[in-house]
């Protein structure tokens, strides 16, 4: 799995096909959605794709083919293996597909029984819907919070609350360390109000910010080599040290984004 992967929409060269990413307001839903003709570097983009969403531990993940051009239905195998990863993560991730049944890919998928574990819908709003339905209830505290310096002080707080709440003492001081310097990035360049949250994944933590700047952040290395960082990215080289995996997606509706960071 990639170390670190900051999630953002990935082009190719040719702009024949893309692989794009959103997320829900708290980081638990990810949509990932394929465009073009199916191949070999489509492929490749998707695997790399899907697993930088699943390193993100996301609730449920949601792939959107209906723009995929796939008439041999050769990525079938690709849908399955997601699943299988997702529910062998701990907690398991949720995976469902978004495909009209009639397709070459729909007609294969049901005739090698997938819909028996993994739920196809026809539209991104039902399977949505559904998926979030059957969720089971996920330990996590949200606030809104303005675009001012106390607000970091807020979000450790909201942390210390959660870690002691949850029995998580061990990752309380890094994950103090990483909202707030993800609350600082946002007040400093998004300069928007924000939804602070901190869910539960299983013995780790997962702590998002969204605000509402769709600038994506990036992580800046030193301007002369083996000097320090500079100034602007010191708080993201904070965050991708102290974070087992972090990075950043539009939301679903593209009018922000929200920045992910995984603790264990």
């Amino acid at each position: 799995m990639p170390q670190r992967p900051t999630h953002q929409s990935d082009a190719r060269e040719a702009g024949l096909s893309t692989v794009t990413a959103t997320s829900d307001i708290d980081g638990a839903v990810i949509v990932l959605t394929p465009h073009g003709e199916w191949d070999w570097r489509l492929f490749l983009d998707l695997y790399t794709g899907v697993h930088k969403c699943l390193a993100e531990h996301p609730v449920a993940l949601i792939v959107d083919l209906r723009d995929l051009i796939d008439p041999t239905a050769a990525s079938a195998s690709l849908w399955m293996t997601t699943r299988r990863s997702g529910a062998a993560m701990g907690p398991p991730v949720e995976v469902a597909l978004c495909l009209p049944s009639k397709t070459p890919l729909g007609v294969r998928l049901d005739r090698l029984g997938a819909k028996r574990f993994l739920p196809i819908y026809d539209t991104v709003p039902q399977a949505r819907t559904a998926v979030v339905s059957g969720l089971p209830l996920t330990d996590h505290l949200q606030r809104r919070l303005p675009p001012e310096p106390q607000s970091a002080k807020q979000a450790r707080l909201m942390v210390a609350d959660a870690c002691r709440a949850w029995h998580l003492s061990g990752l309380r001081y890094p994950a103090q360390l990483v909202v707030s310097e993800l609350v600082a990035n946002a007040i400093q360049h998004a300069r928007t109000d924000m939804f602070v949250t901190v869910s539960r994944r299983g013995a780790g933590l997962n702590l998002t910010v969204r605000d509402g700047s769709p600038a994506l952040p990036r992580l800046r290395q030193s301007a002369v080599a083996g000097g320090p960082p500079s100034e602007g990215g010191r708080g993201l080289q904070i965050v991708d040290s102290a974070a087992a995996a972090w990075g950043a997606l539009p939301t679903h509706e593209r009018d922000g984004k929200v920045v992910w960071a995984t603790l264990r």
